[in-house]
């Protein structure tokens, strides 16, 4: 293994690209890999440190003492030459993600290129080897609640080490599941047509689905009600403790909702004492499985159904559920929770003031 050695210019210059937070990653972890090999760490030791492959390392450790700094650039690629420089991918990629324009929120294809002086086309290209999209902006909410820790330890110890002799269900309610009609009839798809329907439609009534996934298996127990109350919600932990073998534990994996806590199911879950509820964090339904499920159910079955009655509604989705019961489907959990904690954590540090 070559050694490798550092002027005191290379060493600044290489520290100085290795801290861009925002832009430019790959170069980034290549001056890194450089750094640690020329404190005298072997291939593998620098791999480990930075969680990639030996072989990339010794790649970059040899593409440097061939080349020193110009090594580290990405290898000219066949084809025709490049009519922009690295330098206007550079700035462009910068701009991208550490300016906003002046009359605007984010970037279009257009302003981007008004500003750097390339075209739309080329912009968009870069955008897209960069996997840049400043037109989309995904949601997200952190959860306030103080057991935050233990409760997601709590949940996802039951999906990877569930209890012996037990049956860990996730439950939740989907409410005001709205019984649509369309205005006038749908018009079938067609070749070169799409199908198409009216903007409007008539409110038909409303029901609301109680639902619990068996996490081992995928089956799931549902429960079809007009109205979405802790008396529901009873009847429906009545329907399970007559469904689920009497010799079984039941570990309720649930959200926070009022519904859940009221003196009436405490009383109940009482005198059923082989029932076991578990909370999940407050706005945190990504940890409930039941919630991804629901996903499913409303892709497939509800978001472009038609019913012109409640009862036509809880028809289909009871017959939705009899056909997934015939072939179920458990999802697969692999996030241990201090891999979460850990990502969570990653987050808050690029969030100002959250960690308060």
């Amino acid at each position: 293994m070559a050694e490798l050695t550092l002027t005191d210019e290379e060493r600044e210059t290489l520290v100085r690209w290795s801290r861009r937070a925002k832009s430019s990653q790959a170069l980034a972890q290549r001056c890194r890999i450089v750094l640690g090999c020329a404190d005298g760490r072997s291939n593998q030791e620098v791999a480990a440190e930075l969680g990639i492959w030996p072989q990339t390392v010794g790649k970059w450790r040899r593409r440097f003492l061939e080349g020193r700094l110009e090594g580290l650039a990405d290898e000219q690629r066949p084809g025709a030459p490049r009519k922009i420089s690295d330098e206007q991918v550079e700035d462009l990629v910068v701009a991208t993600l550490e300016r906003t324009p002046k009359d605007a929120t984010h970037w279009s294809r257009a302003s981007m290129a008004a500003e750097s002086g390339l075209s739309k086309s080329t912009v968009g290209r870069v955008w897209k080897a960069f996997g840049l999209k400043p037109h989309l902006v995904d949601t997200f909410k952190l959860s306030k609640d103080p057991q935050f820790i233990d409760k997601v330890r709590d949940v996802v110890g039951l999906y990877l080490d569930p209890p012996e002799r037990a049956l860990v269900l996730c439950v939740d309610e989907k409410s005001q599941i709205q019984a649509l009609d369309r205005s006038a009839p749908v018009l079938p798809m067609m070749p070169g047509m799409p199908e198409r329907r009216t903007h409007d439609y008539l409110r038909n009534g409303v029901t609301t689905l109680f639902a619990a996934l068996d996490v081992a298996t995928g089956e799931v127990i549902g429960s079809l009600h007009r109205r979405h109350r802790a008396t529901e919600f009873k009847k429906f932990l009545t329907k399970l403790d007559k469904e689920v073998p009497a010799d079984l534990d039941v570990h309720l994996i649930c959200d926070n909702y009022a519904t859940h806590k009221t003196p009436a199911i405490q009383k109940w879950l009482a005198t059923h004492p082989r029932f076991h509820l578990h909370f999940t964090p407050t706005s945190s339904s990504w940890l409930n499985q039941v919630e991804r499920w629901f996903g499913l159910l409303t892709d497939k079955q509800l978001r472009r159904g038609v019913h012109k009655s409640v009862r036509a509604l809880e028809k289909d989705i009871r017959d939705w559920i009899k056909t997934w019961n015939e072939n179920p489907r458990p999802f697969a959990w692999t996030r241990t929770a201090d891999e979460i904690l850990e990502r969570l954590a990653s987050y808050l540090e690029r969030i100002p003031g959250a960690g308060h």
